[in-house]
């Protein structure tokens, strides 16, 4: 069951020994960043997809990512893979008492109630609900998370009639806005806003922004491909109809 994890190990072990890869060997934790970020996108690309095939080949990207800081700090002698795993699995353990301890529950609010409990106690230097959010993850992600720690104390609107007022009344702060200072500001708030509204019906604010994405480009596209000319001479008219042309077949 191991075998192939332990070949993986040896393989990023000699590649970044002296007779391995140089561009490995003159990685470090702050320039392996990026690609972190980029294989965890390209992973959840993959699992939109729904393409097993390339879900699978994607992980193995990311756990080249996870496999290489271990190596990098084991070289360093700070820790290795097993000490990654071990806290994982102690982690996991101690967040999951009714599981593996004397509480007796199936009710995921109180799953996730104690999961929050536990947190707090194993991290007591964090005097706020809202600290230890990531401040590498997007902005969108970022709001998620602020807006259902903040949910979790009451911090919440009534109804969500009463959120939709807040989302209109936001608008109406950037249309007075004069500086630009000003119009940057109220844009974040709608966005915060409406982020919120995604929260309190249950919705992934960043995947509908994803979905969002990727339909305009497909849209986009369609509209390149069977425009009669330049898109850069078409009226707004033309636009129109090859718009609405591009929704019904794109």
């Amino acid at each position: 069951m191991h075998e192939n994890f332990e070949k993986l190990l040896k393989t990023i072990e000699i590649l970044r020994s002296e007779n391995g890869c140089a561009w490995d060997r003159e990685q470090t934790h702050k320039t392996l960043r990026p690609h972190m970020l980029e294989e965890a996108y390209e992973a959840v690309d993959a699992m939109n997809s729904g393409d097993m095939e390339h879900l699978k080949e994607e992980l193995g990207d990311v756990l080249l990512q996870v496999v290489l800081h271990a190596q990098i700090a084991a070289e360093e002698g700070i820790f290795n893979i097993d000490d990654i795993a071990k806290r994982l699995n102690d982690k996991l353990i101690q967040r999951h008492p009714h599981v593996f301890g004397d509480i007796k529950t199936n009710n995921v609010n109180t799953i996730l109630d104690n999961w929050e409990k536990i947190k707090k106690q194993e991290k007591p230097h964090r005097k706020s609900i809202l600290d230890g959010i990531s401040k590498s993850q997007s902005a969108l992600m970022t709001a998620q998370k602020i807006s259902k720690k903040a949910v979790k104390v009451g911090f919440e609107w009534e109804n969500e009639e009463q959120l939709k007022d807040c989302i209109k009344s936001e608008f109406e702060e950037f249309d007075r806005a004069k500086t630009q200072e000003e119009k940057e500001e109220e844009f974040g708030d709608i966005l915060f806003a409406t982020v919120n509204l995604a929260r309190r019906n249950k919705l992934d604010a960043e995947q509908c922004l994803i979905k969002a994405n990727d339909k305009f480009k497909k849209r986009f596209q369609y509209m390149e491909l069977h425009s009669k000319k330049d898109l850069e001479k078409l009226s707004l008219k033309e636009w129109d109809k090859l718009w609405k042309e591009a929704k019904k077949n794109a």
